[in-house]
């Protein structure tokens, strides 16, 4: 009888749509990035004026990322699917923030949607264009 590798027979998950796809892994980059920012706030010499900006370096690198997944996964218009994931967690965060502290719409909002917009879309652009093996 021939020895069964168990690892070899587990199904492994697969996410069939590049925007949810893409919109998990942002999510996971902003939760990195939230720690990191909470531990530079707490340990490092950070202030809390501070935090605002970084906040929207985050929410770029977690579009960019983001991006980079829609669009590797999608294989084709890249820089649609990275803008339409920057638009859709653009709208995640603001729906979060205003349910969890009633916040409003602000010119850092606008700043912010643009932002992922962007990013999303140059991330959906470099990763389209990754060779996927």
């Amino acid at each position: 009888m021939k020895p069964i590798n168990a690892m070899k027979t587990v199904p492994k998950a697969h996410i069939a749509s590049p925007l949810l796809s893409g919109l998990l892994y942002a999510s996971i980059w902003l939760a990195a990035g939230a720690l990191l920012l909470s531990a530079l706030l707490r340990w490092g010499s950070m202030q809390e004026n501070e935090l605002p900006t970084y906040s929207l370096v985050i929410h770029g690198c977690s579009a960019l990322a983001g991006g980079f997944v829609s669009g590797r996964r999608s294989q084709q218009r890249g820089w649609y699917y990275g803008g339409m994931l920057g638009i859709a967690y653009a709208i995640l965060v603001l729906l979060v923030s205003f349910l969890a502290s009633n916040a409003g719409f602000s010119g850092r909002t606008l700043t912010m949607l643009i932002e992922t917009l962007l990013s999303g879309s140059l991330g959906g652009m470099i990763g389209v264009n990754t060779k996927r093996s």
